[in-house]
């Protein structure tokens, strides 16, 4: 009886305190991945798995669970199944929501908690260097002639930011986008391996992805999808504006809970990220990969996905990528 009256009285404590907002977690973490590992949502993962650990920032050990395919759909249908559970946290991008808009996902991005914005990274294009493609002009020109005559590569999904950059810059240039040849991969990493083996003729993914290449000499970059040039190896790289096509898409990396999280759940991990960004380790890790920080809170992330998902749907319908 007494083991009895002992167990509630811990069940009410935990319950007091979770309302309170003195939660923290009592397991292990779990940082889920979408995607293969090697690509920038993997990167991403990592960083933040890195930097928690070795800043001592969660009491328990933090883990990376790669869960890809069905564009995201399986990593969330994972999320999801640990409702209400602070334990599980999943590195997210506007991938979700475009599924969510053309119908390919049952889970809605109502239906999970959204704890932070991290930041932003810029689309380019690339081919290997012995392509006969040298410039964005040169991109969209054979586009225009036969616009199924590239294989594009990208990760990991239909209509992601990936797809939406080449299929606007296509537009721009004239291109009628519905007739583009599209290969999906499971990580940007795969796509790379892809078009350094001569399997694919163009990678569109995000630019620090081909900034990690370039140094060997094997690819080059024919524009990215930026307001101006970005810096590091690619300070010379134009924009495909300066280019003639217009064309500026970022994809964002975003932190995600399952749904139903308790508000003491979301309060420890806005702090704890909040510490993450302002660390050095990854204030380096963002520059090297030439990103924009735009952190966001729980609070604001939650704003910034409905207003995310108006703009992509708009998109998207004007692309012609949904009806």
């Amino acid at each position: 009886m007494k083991r009895v009256v002992a167990i509630v009285l811990a069940g009410f404590a935990a319950q007091a305190n979770a309302q309170s907002g003195s939660w923290s977690p009592t397991q292990n973490v779990e940082i889920i991945v979408p995607a293969a590992a090697g690509g920038a949502n993997d990167l991403t993962g990592r960083l933040l798995q890195r930097i928690m650990q070795e800043g001592k920032l969660v009491p328990r050990a933090v883990n990376v669970v790669n869960k890809p395919g069905g564009g995201h759909s399986i990593g969330l249908t994972y999320l999801n199944q640990r409702a209400g559970d602070g334990h599980y946290l999943m590195v997210e991008t506007g991938t979700m929501l475009v599924n969510e808009i053309t119908g390919k996902l049952n889970v809605r991005h109502a239906d999970i908690t959204p704890i932070a914005v991290l930041y932003r990274d810029f689309v380019g294009i690339t081919v290997r260097a012995d392509s006969p493609l040298r410039t964005g002009r040169d991109f969209v020109e054979r586009l225009k002639k036969d616009p199924g005559s590239l294989s594009i590569a990208l990760s990991s999904a239909l209509g992601n930011a990936n797809h939406l950059a080449a299929a606007m810059i296509a537009r721009n240039g004239g291109v009628d986008v519905k007739k583009l040849r599209i290969v999906v991969f499971n990580s940007g990493s795969e796509t790379m391996t892809a078009l350094l083996g001569g399997h694919v003729d163009v990678v569109a993914g995000p630019a620090n992805l081909a900034a990690r290449h370039l140094p060997e000499g094997r690819i080059r970059v024919l524009g990215v999808a930026a307001p101006q040039r970005l810096g590091g190896v690619l300070a010379q790289v134009p924009t495909f504006t300066e280019q003639g096509t217009p064309g500026v898409l970022a994809n964002w990396r975003s932190v995600i809970g399952p749904k139903n999280m308790s508000p003491a759940q979301v309060a420890y991990w806005d702090q704890v990220l909040a510490k993450v960004v302002q660390s050095d380790d990854y204030k380096k890790e963002v520059e090297r990969n030439l990103a924009d920080p735009i952190y966001l809170g729980s609070r604001d992330a939650r704003r910034f996905w409905d207003q995310e998902y108006s703009e992509l749907k708009g998109l998207l319908s004007e692309l012609n990528l949904i009806k």
